[in-house]
């Protein structure tokens, strides 16, 4: 005979990223001064957020048809998370490379330009996120609506 799973096993996953995080903020927090983002923290950032971009993709789809309300409100998170990622690449592109200072030829490592992983992976969630999202949808401000 088998428990059922306690609620702080379920998604462990999902709960050491977060427990990751956390500890990352932490970190951030006791620089003193705090150290401004480069550019592979803002990839690397990019990159857990585009994860979790398809995870709620995944989880609206999955949600909508038994509880389309719930659905609706994983679909609005989806495109939230969208427009918190289009603005981390903003960031990305602002800050200087690395790559001009340190004399690394970018088009001679095997996997390409760095520059590119990033944009790579925003076109890929960009083209997830416009077959499910109208212009107008991505463009409309967030309000918040507690139900309970």
């Amino acid at each position: 005979m088998t428990s059922p799973e306690r609620r702080d096993d379920a998604h462990p996953y999902l709960r050491a990223a977060s427990a990751g995080v956390r500890h990352h903020t932490r970190a951030l927090g006791r620089s003193s001064p705090p150290a401004p983002a480069d550019r592979s923290h803002l990839d690397v950032l990019h990159a857990h957020l585009a994860e979790l971009h398809r995870l709620l993709d995944h989880l609206a789809q999955a949600t909508r048809p038994p509880r389309p309300g719930a659905g609706r409100h994983l679909a609005e998170a989806h495109t939230r998370l969208w427009q918190a990622m289009t603005a981390i690449h903003a960031a990305f592109h602002l800050l200087p490379t690395a790559a001009a200072d340190a004399g690394c030829l970018p088009d001679r490592l095997p996997e390409g330009p760095p520059v590119l992983t990033i944009c790579q992976r925003h076109l890929n969630a960009g083209h997830i996120v416009r077959r499910k999202t109208t212009p107008t949808g991505l463009q409309r401000p967030h309000t918040t609506h507690c139900t309970q």
